[in-house]
């Protein structure tokens, strides 16, 4: 059959098959990067979402440490609140913030060592082993008086297995107590709850701490504890008072004061997600009403998991 003038006769070959497959790669090149491009809008936009949530949780935590050290300040040093709480919905969050006196637990730098024993010892340690826990918690916060005395805690350090000595100052955080040898893991865990180094008073207010800390008080015994217990809410806040309802060697620890306050600040958005912080707060004077001195996130929850655990 005969072909125009204008028509090619030219057959497909090799070439025309080589531009085909470069193409169809290229076209797939350019598919992959636009779902890696998706794929990276999609997660930017998560990230940033989180960081939104982020820092709005931020800000609202900061709201109830605010509104708590207002709370307090607003009374007389004399006059504050041992504990107390309140809620407040903001925009859709309800922010619930409740507080109580750092006075409430055993400080690890202040105490009496007889009171340190005490609390490890109605915690699971027996009398002898709280007794020498009690004496590596002192020997850590306190400067030996000799080079033999620290020689010999030293000596015992290494004897557990520590490449290290006591620190020979007070303690920073309650978390450096697993550092100190003898106390074992279980038994941190009960005492951790009843412990700070943000008092800085060596007694414990007696109206506010709960069961474990007052039973930790020199001289105590459970009937004394039981019928205290008992009567504690209809007592004064009269140290003379208070002291009427215990032993005569619980007086110097009994009427203990601290100038900080533990914050439980918890944090409910609309979706039901839960968040919550600790938060310890030391009240000050003129220009600086306050400090943070400790704050730490317990974490997001949401209403699933809430619901899990509750039927757990």
């Amino acid at each position: 059959m005969l072909q125009s003038k204008g028509q090619s006769s030219r057959k497909a070959g090799p070439r025309d098959g080589f531009i085909l497959v470069a193409v169809l790669w290229f076209l797939a090149a350019l598919a992959a990067l636009i779902v890696v491009f998706s794929n990276y809008l999609s997660n930017s936009a998560r990230v940033l979402r989180i960081d939104d949530d982020a820092l709005q949780a931020e800000a609202l935590v900061a709201a109830g440490v605010e509104l708590a050290a207002y709370q307090l300040l607003m009374a007389k040093s004399e006059e504050r609140p041992r504990r107390g709480g309140f809620s407040i919905r903001i925009g859709g969050d309800v922010v619930a913030v409740s507080f109580l006196t750092e006075a409430a637990r055993v400080d690890l730098n202040a105490a009496p060592k007889e009171m340190i024993a005490n609390l490890f010892n109605i915690l699971g340690a027996d009398a002898e082993a709280a007794q020498d826990y009690a004496d590596r918690v002192v020997s850590w916060r306190t400067k030996p008086v000799d080079k033999a005395a620290a020689r010999s805690e030293e000596a015992l350090y290494a004897a557990a297995g520590r490449k290290y000595g006591p620190r020979l100052a007070p303690f920073v955080h309650v978390d450096e107590l697993p550092l100190v040898p003898g106390p074992p893991s279980w038994l941190l865990d009960r005492v951790m709850p009843f412990v700070t180094v943000f008092s800085g008073s060596p007694g414990i207010d007696i109206l506010a701490a709960p069961a474990e800390v007052v039973a930790s008080v020199p001289g105590m015994t459970p009937l004394i504890l039981k019928d205290f217990l008992a009567s504690r809410e209809a007592l004064s806040a009269d140290p003379a008072a208070i002291a009427q309802a215990l032993v005569p060697a619980s007086a110097r620890v009994i009427a203990g004061k601290s100038n900080a306050w533990r914050l439980r600040v918890s944090l409910e958005a609309a979706d039901g997600r839960r968040r919550s912080s600790v938060v310890v707060i030391e009240l000050g004077e003129g220009k600086l009403p306050y400090r943070v001195l400790s704050h730490e996130d317990e974490g997001t929850q949401t209403h699933d998991a809430r619901g899990a655990r509750r039927g757990a």
